[in-house]
């Protein structure tokens, strides 16, 4: 049991992180008005982290906007960020929701 403690709580640590983005993209598209620039500015940044590629050290890889390409695949599992792909996808999903929400506001006929 004493082995697997360590693997486990990293595990649960990353799989926090990821969940975090999440939030942070959530609030993010609250806060700046538009979630569809937010997810236009992830993909810029996916874009352009895979044209240079920067070798980064796991320890310090939660400190960037996007998953850093390291050279090789890692599975989601022992990832601190979330695929990009998915992080756009849900903030246009938002966005989707947003415009829902405005149309049917605005196409009440008030008695």
């Amino acid at each position: 049991m004493i082995f697997l403690a360590p693997p486990a709580a990293t595990i649960i640590q990353l799989a926090t992180s990821r969940s975090r983005e999440y939030g942070a993209d959530k609030t993010g598209a609250h806060v700046g008005g538009d979630p569809e620039a937010l997810a236009s500015a992830l993909e810029k940044l996916e874009a352009y982290s895979q044209r240079i590629p920067l070798p980064v050290n796991p320890a310090v890889s939660h400190l960037f906007i996007v998953k850093p390409p390291t050279g090789h695949s890692m599975r989601n599992l022992f990832s601190s960020h979330p695929p990009t792909h998915e992080r756009v996808a849900r903030l246009r999903q938002i966005a989707r929701e947003r415009t829902i929400d405005a149309d049917s506001t605005f196409g009440r006929v008030s008695a």
